[in-house]
């Protein structure tokens, strides 16, 4: 389950969202939408009042965010929101899934653009670093991740993605156009609901897109060598991973979760079977959230000329090996 994460968080008197609880008591004049992976967190302020941070210039009003579903699920606490168009706001003319008690986001989807600004971009340039073939995604969410590698490569990838919550892949194909990929793309895409890790196929995965968080952390799991072996045991030769790892600026519902020991345990973990085949890209001002590959680091240049799109570049020279990125916290 789990995904990109921005938690909905009222300060007084603005809401921010981030990773924390979104609190109702006493509803502010502007939501603070913080994207916990992307590239560039987001905040949103009132007129009146500015909430301290260095990002005081990103407030969104909250009469420009529209909540279009809310309700609880089996495993989650579901809430889509609508960004106005209207809105001076990178996330304007957005539709955003939340999930858990904090409010984490897990979905982004643009009505106008194709394009996230946030980690789900870096996850869009895989594909021409991996064989063609079958890629998993497990923690699909409302299928932002799908919906960029479907629009922008080829019929030689294929989508194959795990969900635990079924009533998420409701609300995505409700709100967020999963039905449109499935009717436009239907022998590309294929969503399994169940546990992810136990996501398999007979022929092995040319890549595998990890994105598993619970209750605002990445998932327990994920720290255990045992796990990477089972994982990396499923790809193809030449086949690779990426890996949300979180960061430092994720906020889980337990306080011993620190987001970025967590993610600094789970790339350990990584590092034990994929030894120096192991990079990180970090996100933001570098403390914000980072993505883990595994393999070999590929001809830079290649991979750029074989990106679809030129804002995707930029991703390609921010990775750095593990050990120069351990060294550094």
């Amino acid at each position: 389950m789990a995904k990109e994460l921005i938690s909905l968080q009222y300060l007084r008197p603005p809401l921010h969202i981030t990773r924390q609880f979104l609190s109702l008591t006493s509803p502010p004049s502007t939501l603070i939408l913080r994207p916990k992976p992307p590239q560039n967190p987001i905040f949103i302020r009132t007129s009146s009042h500015r909430s301290k941070t260095s990002h005081d210039d990103d407030g969104v009003p909250a009469d420009d965010v529209k909540t279009l579903a809310k309700f609880k699920s089996r495993h989650n606490f579901i809430r889509v929101i609508e960004v106005s168009r209207k809105t001076n706001h990178p996330l304007a003319g957005s539709r955003l899934l939340l999930l858990d008690n904090p409010g984490n986001i897990h979905s982004i989807s643009f009505l106008l653009k194709t394009l996230t600004d946030s980690y789900f971009d870096v996850f869009a340039t895989l594909p021409p670093i991996i064989p063609p073939g079958p890629i998993g995604i497990l923690g699909f969410g409302a299928g932002s991740t799908a919906r960029l590698i479907l629009e922008l490569y080829p019929p030689d990838f294929t989508v194959h993605g795990w969900e635990l919550d079924p009533s998420v892949i409701d609300v995505g194909r409700e709100f967020f156009g999963i039905s449109k990929l499935e009717r436009e793309h239907k022998d590309r895409i294929f969503i399994n609901i169940g546990d992810a890790l136990n996501a398999s196929l007979k022929t092995g995965f040319s890549g595998i897109l990890v994105d598993l968080f619970s209750k605002g952390s990445v998932i327990k799991e994920l720290q255990d060598p045992k796990v990477w072996e089972d994982l990396k045991s499923r790809l193809r030769k030449r086949g690779r991973i990426m890996v949300n790892v979180g960061g430092n600026c994720v906020e889980a519902e337990d306080s011993e979760r620190d987001g970025g020991l967590v993610m600094e345990e789970t790339l350990k973990a990584m590092s034990h079977v994929f030894g120096d085949k192991l990079f990180v890209l970090t996100l933001g001002n570098g403390n914000d959230s980072s993505v883990a590959l595994t393999g070999d680091l590929p001809d830079l240049d290649a991979w750029k000329k074989r990106l679809p799109r030129s804002e995707l570049r930029s991703y390609v020279d921010m990775w750095v090996p593990y050990r120069e990125h351990s060294s550094r916290h």
